[in-house]
């Protein structure tokens, strides 16, 4: 597999984020409204796509926890699978509790939905007291050390090393500016401004490709490998490829939410064109030392 540069995502391929952002969600839901889902419930919100945002995603799970207790009929598996027949994301899952709950119960839901209070509690959590107030500019009302720095590396330095020397490497993630500075500065990857798209960029979020099929422009690249730990990130690949002349190459880490086998499958089901255990294969994949589908 041929590749001119290299395009990363953040999230489940340089840093693991179980105990930090997928942990904040969980809480982030429970301390708002005292009920919550469990975390291996995150996943399949992360499957049904349009989630790239965890804000969001956040959001999502408290409205179905705001309409389970006011009589939605649905599991979580049910009610992610009918978001990813409306289109996912956030306005996928408004969808379907618009479908299964009568007016009245529908009106009470929205009432107590505070998407306000949900990302503040959200960012206290992940960022902790401190950087809340560097980042935030406001007053935290919880007093807490940040699940941010529960947010083991897995990019090692010696495949830093190898990406850096022999690509072109950029990076398109959901996460805010600040805190992909953060990440990238744990895992020693420094890039310029215009090698990298965050949340903050005007660009739209994936799995739209505008962000990956700009970041080939400027590195003049004929060829892309974009590493990525959810099916979304493989769907931008694709996307790319289906609307630009270069080549893209979705590939798939088994470090974030999708792991083993299942994990395998569902990458190879949406198009995958590699799935590797972790990022710390690419180099080898990328040399032709490994197969398509590695297990290291």
């Amino acid at each position: 597999m041929n590749a001119d540069a290299v395009v990363l995502d953040i999230d489940g391929v340089l840093v693991d984020v179980a105990d930090s952002y997928r942990r904040a969600i969980v809480e982030s839901v429970g301390r708002v409204y005292d009920d919550t889902i469990d975390r291996g419930s995150i996943q399949p919100f992360k499957n049904a796509g349009g989630f790239n945002n965890d804000w969001e995603l956040t959001y999502a799970v408290a409205l179905y926890v705001l309409a389970r207790d006011a009589g939605f009929p649905l599991s979580v598996e049910t009610f992610t699978e009918k978001i990813a027949a409306s289109g996912g994301g956030l306005a996928g899952a408004e969808t379907v509790v618009a479908d299964h709950l009568d007016p009245h119960s529908r009106e009470a839901v929205y009432a107590d939905w505070d998407r306000d209070r949900l990302r503040d509690v959200f960012q206290e959590l992940y960022l902790g007291s401190d950087r809340y107030r560097d980042l935030e500019g406001g007053e935290p009302t919880l007093d807490t050390p940040g699940y941010i720095h529960d947010e083991p590396t897995i990019l090692t330095a010696e495949t830093r090393e190898a990406l850096t020397t022999e690509y072109d490497v950029g990076v398109v993630t959901g996460r805010p500016a600040a805190e992909a500075d953060i990440a990238l500065d744990r895992v020693g990857l420094d890039l310029p401004d215009e090698h990298r798209f965050t949340m903050d960029d005007p660009a739209p979020g994936k799995p739209d490709p505008t962000a990956l099929v700009t970041l080939a422009e400027r590195f003049d690249a004929e060829t892309v490998a974009f590493v990525g730990d959810t099916l979304d990130d493989i769907e931008t690949a694709t996307n790319a490829d289906a609307t630009d002349d270069r080549t893209y190459h979705g590939i798939g880490v088994l470090t974030g939410g999708l792991t083993g086998e299942p994990g395998r499958q569902k990458y190879e089901q949406a198009g995958a064109s590699a799935v590797i255990d972790s990022v710390n294969d690419l180099p080898a994949l990328l040399a032709g030392e490994v197969g398509r589908s590695h297990n290291a």
